[in-house]
């Protein structure tokens, strides 16, 4: 299930939600000041394999960076 981040158009609060792929958000309410409808905010993601032997920054999956 994936964790949404959503702004409060009121106070401005922002706060994430897990939700459903498709859910709009609609029902939700600011937990900072109780305002309905906040904005869904476009957020980043990061993924972390963790330990040794994880890849760096120019290498994916483990394969050799740069191109030939």
């Amino acid at each position: 299930m994936p964790l949404y981040e959503y702004e409060c158009t009121d106070c401005g609060e922002r706060f994430e939600v897990l939700q459903q792929v498709g859910e709009d958000g609609h029902g939700l309410t600011c937990p900072q000041c109780g305002a309905g409808e906040p904005r869904r905010k476009l957020s980043t993601f990061a993924a972390s394999t963790g330990g040794e032997g994880a890849a760096t920054a120019g290498s994916a999956c483990g394969a050799p960076s740069g191109f030939t």
